[in-house]
């Protein structure tokens, strides 16, 4: 759509044209760690499923080390299995499906410092109704933290031409940070801070070797790029949001 005139429901072409904040490439799980320090945080989709065990098994679960850093830790997930072995572990969980409001909010949890939606709203195919359903467990002041693949990532722009697409076989969505960022807005959140992050390879099992090879010089372009000043380049976004 074009036009000169968005009052009326037209928009002109430098509508079309996001200007993106500073960001800089971080350690996504330092990143999240220190915001976790000393504070009661809320994990969505602290389960990990389909990579559980492996990130277990690795020393990679995230959830883990935020539970060494956070005065408290809830953790919220779908996967009723994964919740649980949490449960088992001695882990404060429930299971729950973040995109039913009512759901979430029958929980009763009190609200925490820092909500955390770490590598889920790209699952999610409904996901206005989930940010919804954090908002009552984000207290005043409080902040939601959102990190999903990002769309523009230099993995799919360089797996795009050998007409390759580089996505988790569950995920029903793709995020650039306006898109993220205007669907937040939408829904009652106002974005303070970005990051961007690139993403370790941890399972190598059934790729070739010149796959991961190909695999790490493309992360590491990623890389060299954040530090040459163009993050977004990197293949995840983190937002952070306050409630509005």
């Amino acid at each position: 759509m074009t036009g000169s005139d968005p009052g009326a429901g037209e928009y002109a072409s430098n509508d079309l044209i996001h200007r993106l904040p500073k960001a800089r490439v971080v350690n996504r799980a330092a990143w999240l760690a220190e915001r976790a320090r000393g504070r009661r945080m809320i994990h969505i989709g602290f389960a990990d499923s389909g990579f559980a065990d492996q990130h277990q098994r690795d020393g990679k679960w995230l959830h883990a080390h935020l539970a060494d850093v956070a005065a408290e830790l809830v953790g919220i997930d779908i996967d009723a299995d994964g919740v649980a072995a949490a449960v088992s572990a001695g882990y404060e969980a429930y299971a729950v499906d973040c995109a039913e409001p009512g759901a979430v909010a029958s929980l009763g949890l009190e609200p925490a410092d820092v909500v955390v939606a770490g590598e889920v709203i790209e699952h999610i195919d409904r996901p206005g109704p989930f940010l919804d359903s954090l908002r009552g467990l984000c207290r005043p002041g409080g902040k939601l933290i959102v990190t999903t693949p990002n769309a523009y990532g230099l993995i799919n722009v360089a797996a795009s031409l050998l007409r390759i697409e580089v996505n988790h076989p569950d995920h029903v969505m793709m995020f650039t940070w306006r898109t993220l960022t205007e669907l937040a807005r939408r829904r009652g959140w106002r974005v303070v801070e970005t990051a961007t992050y690139v993403p370790v390879i941890s399972d190598r099992r059934n790729q070739s070797g010149m796959a991961v090879l190909a695999m790490q010089v493309v992360l590491g372009m990623e890389r060299a790029l954040g530090w040459l000043g163009r993050p977004y380049a990197a293949n995840g976004l983190i937002v952070a949001a306050e409630p509005t």
